[in-house]
């Protein structure tokens, strides 16, 4: 490969490809990384709706899809937008072709559904790139050492095109969506919320973990772990779009960088359970087994040798976890088990938490003023999250955006 090199990878979401007027946007942003003088690695997802279609097909056909069938089948989406993209490449005279997973090969375990990456041939990719000035790969897919085609999980395609960008040392990975950048909050229900001109990965962890649906959790990860710098952008603007990248001083300097909620919350309590080593071995057990995820956790103070034990799930866990409990009461001697669907989080989040005190007295005081009672409260070095009624959920991101000041520009 010659020395010197500048590699930029791209990636386009479903809503950036489902159309040919979509795509020819999608190849003005390949243009401009060439004419800046790149190589360009582009990483497409399948066309908006598509992943569904053959799931559904899937659905159709078997009552239990084949995992390692199911892979096979939903990855024809990539396949489609890829080829279709390097046609319209090949058109305006640039010279394109395309590539599936295996053709690179990116290796992964053969968790089928929810693969991870092992390794990627990247001497391979350097040596296309050598003879092709775009490469278009297929995002969300991999395939095991003994050729079998898998994918990625929820999200995936992110976490292809940061893999690609750490494997080739790309300058940097652009993200492009259908918003342009990470904002302070949701801007569907704060008026007020301010795109960040820069983003640490902690930070946009927390955010990713509450549901902010920007950029998929595993993506960030790998990012942090390979320090590739991601941009967040529009296809659809020239916005510059949100950096996510290490934390420096100036992201220590603000208190809190982002307000994030997620409604996905169900509140489940144990009742007068005693309070003697094991019992919450005896709880969280047998949800462990059953793969339930467990978010935050209270146990109050003990009376008379005995306690109450408060936990969040997902709510889509509920049923299965008032089932274990039953059991868990029978065993333990608990009175009775409760829950509440009606409950939601809330988080403030900021790697400038780590050296300024006070912040959580700040939201309380707040939140206690527009009379919204907190239910339950959990701190990390970065966040601190609080469980209140659903119900108060967007007044409370409001408060909390407002009294941290987010709606001033600071960059």
């Amino acid at each position: 490969m010659e020395s010197g090199m500048k590699i930029l990878v791209q990636k386009f979401g479903g809503t950036s490809v489902a159309n040919l007027e979509c795509m020819k946007k999608v190849r003005e942003k390949v243009q401009a990384g060439l004419n800046k003088g790149y190589k360009m690695v582009v990483v497409l997802s399948a066309r908006s709706g598509e992943t569904n279609r053959l799931l559904a097909l899937a659905s159709e056909w078997s009552s239990t899809p084949d995992p390692a069938e199911c892979d096979s089948l939903v990855s024809t989406g990539e396949q489609v937008s890829i080829a279709l993209f390097t046609m319209l490449l090949k058109d305006a005279g640039i010279r394109a072709r395309s590539l599936l997973a295996w053709q690179i090969p990116i290796i992964t375990d053969d968790d089928h559904g929810n693969a991870r990456i092992k390794s990627i041939d990247s001497q391979h990719l350097r040596g296309y790139l050598d003879e092709y000035d775009v490469l278009v790969v297929a995002g969300f897919q991999g395939c095991t050492e003994s050729q079998r085609i898998t994918t990625l999980g929820r999200g995936g395609s992110d976490t292809s095109a940061v893999a690609l960008a750490a494997a080739l040392g790309s300058v940097e990975c652009e993200i492009y969506t259908d918003v342009d950048g990470v904002y302070t909050t949701d801007p569907n229900i704060c008026s007020s919320a301010r795109k960040m001109d820069r983003v640490a990965y902690e930070e946009m962890l927390e955010m990713a973990s509450m549901g902010a649906k920007v950029l998929h959790i595993r993506s960030v990860e790998f990012a942090k772990k390979y320090k590739v710098p991601v941009r967040v952008r529009s296809t659809f603007s020239d916005d510059p779009g949100t950096l996510v990248t290490q934390e420096d001083s100036s992201m220590e300097a603000v208190l809190v960088s982002g307000i994030a909620y997620d409604k996905d919350q169900a509140r489940v309590t144990l009742h007068d359970l005693p309070d003697v080593p094991g019992v919450a071995a005896a709880i969280f057990g047998p949800l462990s087994e059953k793969g339930v995820l467990v978010d935050m956790i209270v146990q109050n103070t003990s009376l008379d040798g005995h306690t109450d034990m408060t936990f969040t799930i997902s709510r889509k866990d509920l049923k299965q976890t008032l089932a274990i409990m039953e059991e868990v009461k029978e065993r333990t001697g608990a009175t009775d088990v409760v829950s509440d669907v009606n409950v939601a989080k809330v988080s403030a989040i900021g790697v400038g938490m780590r050296n300024h005190s006070g912040v959580a007295a700040r939201a309380f005081s707040a939140l206690t003023q527009e009379g919204i009672n907190i239910l339950m409260i959990s701190t990390s070095e970065i966040k601190i999250t609080i469980l209140i009624q659903e119900k108060y959920v967007e007044l409370a991101v409001r408060i909390l955006h407002d009294t941290f000041g987010l709606d001033w520009d600071i960059n």
